[in-house]
């Protein structure tokens, strides 16, 4: 009898676990995982929409009469078109993409373009993985992204090549979305890995911009090449927080509300430390930017933030229980959303009047920062004990790490100091926007221009 009493009781606890956890999904809507990232700036967000643009234009056959271009067209010049590869030309080794030669930004541009739910071919690259199956780098990787990515690099390495060394003032850029931003992120890491093949460029010349991307490399290699490797997520895009075997995603797409439940559930149940210490588990490679427009408990788009850092735990770990966990992943929301968070940065910097002298030293400044939290990221990396954090020295690990380094009060002391050398420099620079010095050397607010 005492034992059936004890029944409700038991019922009563399980409904609250499930409302906690049903409550704390809500929150994750509010862009909780980067809720304590830093902000981005324009310079460094800028290219952002402009390849979102080029990634949208492979889709089309005809560039010159597009039938799907955005509002204000693709912004591209079709004589700088050097290569436009169809499924045909690939056989379906990978996806379509295009190589363009964009002289206004001085970028030699590789874009590939997402999944086509129409074509087997696509299919086939994404399910060709087994966890634990490909190893690269000392780290694991997707083993079918990994194929479509050789063959594309083997494919146009000359021609890249050319390009770069036609010229040499360019930067080599790789953008893709969805199924071609884990293909162009394996691209350039395979590319750092054979700088000869693309005439010894340097690693500082080759950048990657990934928009949707899906999990692809672990969690060393993610860290590892975050200089080289920008992913773009917008709010609750589902694919870049998909943990479980992608073949069971698709298997299930027409319930798929169905199975991001049962994933919520199993991530929330795993704990972190077992999560982290796992050398299978792949992640979304780089540096992360999270553009965040909606607010929990609110109706409609609010003016998009744009958060960036490159995190080493909590690295958009858990799905979201959202109406928009689709919708966020499509790469026409994403250039449309990158493109007023663009907007709005530059507004704010134009009211700001920043001088161009001033604006140059952010752009230093901001290439500081960036080194500094990529540092202290491979760094925090080593103190978690992740598998494999120190595997390649040459690369910027720190293989030798100093006695005492990996406790966590060092690393909140490192982590502190980071975040005052921020607060420095950026109260530095705010000072200089308000103030001028006298002739007697004393500080006074500046006139206005008008």
């Amino acid at each position: 009898m005492s034992i059936l009493c004890g029944v409700p009781i038991l019922e009563c606890v399980y409904c609250l676990g499930c409302a906690r956890w049903l409550w704390k999904k809500c929150l994750y809507s509010a862009g909780h995982e980067s809720e304590n990232w830093g902000l981005a700036t324009a310079e460094e967000f800028a290219p952002v929409p402009r390849l979102c643009r080029l990634i949208l234009s492979v889709y089309e056959d005809d560039l010159r009469n597009p039938l799907w271009a955005p509002p204000g067209g693709y912004g591209i010049n079709p004589d700088w078109v050097v290569v436009k590869r169809t499924y045909e030309d690939t056989g379906g080794c990978a996806a379509p993409y295009m190589i363009y030669l964009d002289h206004d930004n001085a970028d030699v541009v590789l874009a590939i373009r997402g999944l086509n739910l129409a074509k087997e071919s696509d299919y086939a690259v994404l399910l060709d993985n087994k966890l634990g199956q490909t190893k690269f780098d000392g780290g694991y990787v997707h083993n079918g992204l990994l194929k479509a990515a050789k063959w594309v690099f083997d494919t146009e390495c000359e021609l890249l090549r050319d390009l770069v060394e036609m010229n040499p003032d360019y930067r080599l850029t790789f953008a893709g979305h969805s199924l071609g931003a884990g293909i162009v992120s394996l691209i350039v890491m395979y590319a750092v890995q054979n700088p000869d093949r693309l005439g010894n460029i340097e690693r500082k010349r080759i950048r990657c911009f990934a928009m949707a991307p899906a999990r692809c490399v672990s969690l060393n290699l993610a860290v590892r090449y975050a200089d080289v490797i920008n992913s773009i997520v917008l709010q609750d895009d589902f694919l870049p927080r998909t943990t479980t075997v992608l073949e069971d995603v698709f298997k299930s797409i027409f319930c798929l509300p169905c199975l991001l439940c049962l994933m919520c559930l199993k991530d929330t149940c795993t704990l972190e430390e077992k999560m982290l210490k796992d050398p299978t588990r792949l992640y979304a490679p780089g540096r992360l930017y999270h553009i965040v427009e909606r607010k929990p408990f609110r109706i409609g788009r609010f003016p998009p933030v744009v958060r960036t850092a490159v995190p080493v735990d909590g690295r958009f770990e858990h799905l979201v229980l959202s109406c928009n966990a689709t919708s966020d992943h499509a790469i026409i929301w994403l250039e449309r959303e990158s493109q007023r968070a663009l907007d709005l940065m530059l507004e704010k910097d134009r009211i700001m009047e920043i001088p161009a002298q001033q604006r140059m030293q952010r752009q230093e400044s901001l290439a500081r920062e960036h080194n500094e939290e990529y540092e202290a990221a491979l760094r925090r990396a080593v103190a978690l004990e992740i598998p494999q954090a120190a595997y390649s020295p040459s690369y910027g690990t720190f293989a030798e790490v100093e006695k005492g380094e990996g406790s966590g009060s060092s690393s909140g002391a490192r982590s502190s100091l980071l975040s005052f050398k921020r607060m420095k420099e950026r109260w530095d620079i705010f000072i200089e926007r308000l103030f001028d010095v006298d002739e007697s050397g004393r500080m006074v607010f500046k006139k206005s221009s008008t």
